[in-house]
């Protein structure tokens, strides 16, 4: 309800204008996004299926590519089947709350996704320069709390963008938000209120859950390569380098393009806004859709039982 100088109270329904520059052909671009989209589901419910039915790969690096997995589902969406619907469908509307709940769960498993290739890089360091404490160090229980962990932290630091926004910021200049999803600094904007203690929290959330996760996969991988490269046997030093490679290839996807992101959002006028949403929309999407075929192409394991699968079928 307006109530002076075009500012209104919390708008009940709030309106995405998709990509703003773009909107004559958003149809078009939907269709990469669905096409990625469908292939990160099929791909990473195979992936799922793989390990849930080889008892060979119960083991704690397929548990933590398996959680990727999920995560990355769960992900991709929370995002697309709303972004078809603007580009496609002509439904721009979303309630207040639901625009909330979206927001949640996007920065939820975004910080999952971090926190699981955090704990997959420490599962490699270990089992690379402390091969024969892996098993010890990496119980099944430590697993499964390093898990819960994982999942528990980003919900719970999200829970306060939630409360600042909804408890806080009363007043709005506009209903409509420049973005193809609720994304915590695209919903904050549109108040005119005092925003400094939300994007403060906003970016101490960041540094809290993809930062210090960066510095410490880093490091990992740093100690790793120190330890692989004095290794004496060849033969040795190549197997251990390949067991990384999926790892590494995931860790630069994620955290490039966030990064990418991260700053064409604080860059101001210097970038089209449809640059920033386009990366925002493909740094949530690329990584579901490579995942499965990083990891299938370079795990020997889940190649083999995925030729298996589709070699048993074709024999049906």
């Amino acid at each position: 309800m307006p109530i002076a100088n075009g500012t209104m109270f919390i708008p009940p329904v709030l309106t995405f204008i998709g990509i703003p520059g773009l909107e004559t052909i958003q149809c078009w671009i939907g269709i990469p996004f669905c096409v990625m989209y469908i292939i990160a589901l099929v791909g990473n419910s195979l992936l799922l299926i793989i390990i849930k039915s080889e008892p060979s790969l119960h083991e704690p690096m397929y548990f933590f590519l398996a959680m990727l997995g999920a995560t990355d589902i769960v992900l991709s969406t929370s995002i697309v089947p709303k972004m078809l619907g603007i580009f496609w469908f002509h439904l721009p509307e979303i309630y207040f709350d639901a625009c909330l709940f979206q927001m949640w769960l996007i920065h939820t498993f975004q910080g999952i996704e971090s926190g699981v290739l955090l704990a997959m890089a420490l599962d490699r360091y270990v089992a690379i320069c402390y091969p024969l404490r892996h098993a010890i160090i990496f119980t099944r229980q430590l697993v499964m709390h390093i898990g819960i962990g994982v999942t528990l932290r980003p919900a719970f630091l999200v829970i306060p963008c939630l409360l600042l926004i909804k408890c806080r910021l009363k007043l709005y200049r506009t209903k409509l938000i420049s973005h193809t999803y609720c994304e915590h600094m695209a919903l904050v904007k549109l108040a005119t209120e005092d925003v400094s203690i939300s994007k403060f929290y906003g970016l101490l959330g960041a540094f809290v859950v993809g930062g210090l996760d960066f510095l410490l996969i880093t490091l990992s991988y740093v100690q790793i390569f120190i330890t692989v490269f004095h290794l004496s046997q060849k033969e040795a030093r190549l197997k251990a380098f390949n067991t990384c490679i999926p790892h590494i290839c995931i860790f630069f996807q994620f955290y490039l393009l966030a990064f990418f992101s991260f700053f064409t959002h604080r860059s101001g006028s210097s970038i089209p806004s449809y640059v920033h949403i386009i990366l925002s929309n493909l740094y949530l999407l690329v990584p579901p859709f490579l995942n499965p075929f990083v990891y299938g192409v370079k795990t020997k394991h889940i190649r083999d039982k995925a030729v298996k699968m589709l070699c048993s079928k074709d024999q049906a």
